[in-house]
Formats: structure tokens, sequence, C-alpha cells
């Protein structure tokens, strides 16, 4: 690490650097605050997704117990039409979020087909959105994990690292430039008795 001159101008600009760095970490704590209650937010977005889905699950299972002799691939019945992602900025992270989400049911006979298709397509129609609406949320919240550690990172620096050490300089500083002070002073005092001392004889 460099060593550090003990001087007056490098005590300024450790003083300098104290308040510019205490003018970081309200604002890096501020940051740290929201992105945590983001991710708290997209947790529990997830967590309520699943719930839904095995819901859905059991509706299925429960009103819907003839689909296991069904054909045909369940999956492919489903036509997403369209589906749009936007970014969302938060405090300078880019979040990705569903804006627009338009699903349908792939056409199927209905003479041909057993009457408890529409309730299936229904289901489908429902579980396919969240499952959609999931894969957004894991990406939302790896963004927000990375987020909080990079900005915690940040904060520790400032608040454990920088501005210790700044202050530990600060009075390292003090406390040489107080020594330097009284030996100029006892110097001072000593070459004046000399003096004294020289103007008798």
């Amino acid at each position: 690490m460099r060593k550090v001159a003990l001087n007056k101008s490098t005590l300024n600009k450790e003083n300098a650097k104290v308040k510019a760095y205490q003018k970081f970490v309200p604002a890096l704590d501020l940051k740290r605050k929201q992105l945590l209650a983001a991710r708290a937010e997209a947790r529990l977005a997830l967590t309520e997704g699943t719930q839904e889905l095995e819901a859905l699950h059991q509706e299925v299972s429960q009103q819907l117990p003839m689909l296991a002799n069904f054909p045909g691939a369940v999956d492919q019945l489903i036509d997403v039409q369209e589906i749009k992602v936007s970014q969302v900025n938060l405090v300078g992270l880019l979040l990705p979020e569903i804006t627009s989400l338009k699903l349908a049911i792939k056409p199927y006979s209905f003479l041909a087909t057993d009457h408890w298709m529409d309730h299936l397509a229904d289901l489908l129609i429902k579980s396919t959105e969240i499952e959609l609406q999931q894969k957004i949320l894991h990406k939302r919240l790896e963004l927000l994990n990375k987020g909080v550690q990079k900005t915690t990172q940040r904060l520790n620096l400032f608040d454990k690292v920088l501005i210790p050490q700044a202050e530990k300089n600060i009075r390292k500083i003090r406390i040489v430039l107080s020594d330097n002070e009284r030996a100029a002073v006892v110097t001072s005092k000593i070459a004046k008795n000399k003096r004294t001392k020289a103007e008798q004889v």
C-alpha cells in the first residue's frame, strides 16, 4: 500500500476524502435497501406463482382425470401470439418485466373433441401465463441478487475500508504534526536559552 506523507497537505486531502466517501454511503445504503425490497417482492411473487401452479395442477388431476388418456400433446395446444418484455430501471439496475402477453388455444374441432377440452383450455391458458411470468421473475431475481451483492460490496468498501483507512491516516498525521509542533517549541526554547546564556557571558 502507498505510504502516506505525514504533512498538512495530506491531512487536508484525507479530510476531503472522508467527506466525499461519507456522501456516498447513505446513497449506497438506500440503493441496497431498495434492491432488497425488490428482491423480497420477486421472491414472494415466485412463491405465489408456484402455489398457483400447484393449485392448477391439483385442479386438473381432480376435475380432469380423463386427461391421462388424451392422445395428443397438451402443451402443444397453446399458441403464444405475443410476448413483450421491457426493461424497468430500478436504481440503475435494468430488470425484465412482461408488458404484453397474448395467449390462445390452437383451433380444435368442437364436435370431434370431448366437452372437457374447453375447461382444460382455460386452465392451460392460466398455467402458461404463470409459467412465463415465473421465467421472467427468475431472471429478475438473478439480476437483483447480483445487484444486491455488488451494492453491498461497494457499501462495505466505503464504510469498512476506505473511510476507516482515511480516518486512521488523519489520526496518524495529526499525532505526527502535533509531535513536530511540540518538538519545534522545545527546540525554540533551548535555542533561546542558549542565546540568553551567550549574551550574559
